[in-house]
């Protein structure tokens, strides 16, 4: 390595491979988790809420490995790779249809999902009834299960990391890279919401996107320890995107058909539709705060 690259946002210069190559020598007996936390505290690799970046820093590690830079000891985990990617253990759940007036249904509940159980039942439904399916979440994210008040399962919902680069929702907040890069933490994706196939139930939809808004970020808070200032959600243009319309989410554009890989501009991906959700009136002074 003879230049600076930018893995996980990070500048890497060839010195900062040597210490990372000599931090792994020096101490033969540490795992990946020990490497990790100790770069976080010689580089300060910190979330301004104090949370050291030990998932960013490493994967950070990893992709140094894949690309010949360094050898990582072996994981304490060798299945871990099985376990991504074996076959979902596939939750029993019951498929009656259902077809009422919301006032009917409601109270509606929304739960965090925490337990072995839930988190069992939120990938089975994922995976058998969302077009993208269920992929292993990295980072910060938040899991919901939607009940009737009935506690009858009828929709789910995956938050997790903003999109890094998106440039019709990077001019809406006026961000400029530097100020992208140090608040992108304080923005959350909706990289999946599914009402299951056999609910039909007039309006679930933008309701359940409006109580969401208003409880996930004392949810974010109390998970992670810092506040979350605006929504996110890319929708493929085959979809109309109704219920974020009616939930009052702001369309700021178009994606280019590019996913983030794509350095030579020959990956095609369809086009999405972007919409934003701000649940905080100051959002943007504090999207641009240095």
């Amino acid at each position: 390595m003879n230049k600076v690259m930018v893995i996980q946002g990070l500048k890497l210069t060839p010195d900062d491979i040597k210490f990372i190559k000599k931090l792994i020598a020096n101490n033969p007996t540490w795992n990946r988790t020990q490497i990790s936390k100790q770069i976080c505290k010689q580089w300060n690799w910190y979330t301004p809420y104090g949370q050291m970046k030990d998932m960013a820093c490493r994967t950070l590690l990893i992709r140094l490995e894949k690309l010949g830079y360094i050898s990582l000891p072996s994981s304490q985990n060798p299945n871990i790779n099985f376990y991504r990617t074996q076959s979902i253990q596939y939750v029993l759940h019951q498929t009656n249809p259902i077809s009422a007036d919301l006032k009917e249904l409601s109270p509606i509940k929304i739960e965090t999902v925490n337990t072995p159980n839930q988190i069992s039942l939120f990938k089975t439904f994922l995976s058998l009834y969302h077009y993208l399916g269920f992929s292993t979440t990295v980072g910060e994210n938040m899991k919901y299960i939607v009940f009737d008040k009935h506690e009858t399962p009828l929709a789910c919902l995956l938050f997790g990391s903003a999109a890094w680069k998106v440039e019709n929702r990077d001019k809406f907040i006026g961000w400029d890279a530097q100020t992208r890069k140090r608040n992108l933490y304080l923005i959350t994706n909706n990289h999946r919401f599914l009402v299951l196939p056999w609910v039909s139930v007039k309006c679930l939809a933008s309701h359940i996107l409006g109580k969401i808004a208003k409880r996930i970020n004392d949810d974010w808070i109390s998970k992670y320890n810092h506040p979350i200032l605006m929504l996110e959600t890319f929708v493929e243009q085959r979809f109309a995107g109704i219920c974020y319309k009616a939930s009052n989410w702001i369309p700021v554009g178009s994606t280019k058909g590019r996913t983030r890989n794509d350095r030579y501009n020959c990956i095609k991906a369809p086009i999405k539709d972007i919409y934003l959700y701000p649940i905080n009136k100051n959002y943007k002074k504090e999207l641009l705060c240095y």
